[in-house]
């Protein structure tokens, strides 16, 4: 969870900087585009990969990068409207829905503690948003449904999990994502890409892999209820980061929501943390 905190950070930033000369869906094509070179590549290296993929679960992962996609085109396009504290922050009502969505779809246990994030999660949310407020932005609610697309999709990952290998999910990810990304992408865009423009078009093809790796492999290590809320860390990452790069204000609304959050994470750890010592005992 420490490699998807980072990879999503960067990620962010890179999308930042390439809206300016691209379109959302130009530069979700570079995403994919990029990651199906690399993934093909440790394929031919290892091909080991490539004979444990099938087909057998093929509408699962259709509808799970289905849904990404659609998750990722109105996160990516709230980066642009938004500060990223906010965004990020906003998007972290995702391990809400995930934990709700895991409970009833994948049978997971909804503990008091993970019934506890999910409260301290829509009270940091309502703290940011300040509903009914003049700082009111209504671009927020594109990313609110970009966090129930990203925890649908988790679910689903979580699923997947089960007999998929981690190199298989991130394949047809890329292999179902990359064509609808084209779909909405004239070509002519990419000649107006310059040399400063490589480092972002790295990070957005070498992150967006990478943190998906890392998220399949958390998966692997415990319920999706459980893992997902690590990643509420990143806010105070993202926050400085904005600060630094972008002059965004520290918002203490943002904060406030977020340490509610945190709040409801660190709880949610401690009790995971006794239910499985007293397991084992």
């Amino acid at each position: 969870m420490t490699g998807a905190l980072l990879s999503f950070s960067a990620m962010a930033v890179s999308i930042r900087a390439l809206s300016g000369t691209l379109r959302i869906m130009e530069i979700l094509a570079i995403r994919n585009g990029g990651g199906l070179a690399i993934l093909l590549a440790l394929g031919a290296f290892n091909p080991a990969h490539m004979r444990a993929l099938s087909t057998r679960r093929l509408a699962l992962h259709v509808t799970r990068n289905t849904v990404h996609f659609g998750a990722q085109f109105l996160w990516a396009t709230g980066l642009t409207l938004l500060p990223l504290a906010t965004v990020f922050a906003l998007e972290f009502t995702m391990p809400a829905y995930t934990a709700l969505l895991a409970a009833v779809f994948l049978g997971e246990r909804l503990t008091p503690s993970r019934i506890g994030v999910v409260i301290f999660g829509f009270v940091g949310v309502l703290v940011i948003l300040r509903p009914g407020l003049e700082s009111f932005q209504p671009a927020a609610l594109l990313v609110l449904g970009a966090a129930f697309g990203y925890a649908v999709s988790l679910t689903q990952t979580k699923a997947l999990t089960s007999t998929e290998t981690t190199f298989a999910i991130l394949l047809w990810m890329n292999v179902v994502q990359l064509p609808l990304a084209m779909l909405g992408s004239d070509p002519h865009s990419y000649f107006a890409l310059g040399a400063n423009d490589l480092l972002p078009i790295s990070a957005v093809a070498l992150s967006g892999l990478a943190s998906h790796f890392c998220l399949a492999q958390a998966f692997r290590s415990g319920d999706a209820s459980l893992v997902v809320p690590l990643d509420f860390m990143r806010i105070p990452l993202i926050a400085v980061v904005g600060w630094w790069l972008y002059g965004e204000a520290l918002d203490a609304y943002v904060f406030a929501g977020a340490g509610l959050i945190v709040l409801g994470v660190l709880w949610n750890l401690r009790a995971e943390a006794a239910r499985k010592i007293a397991v084992v005992k």
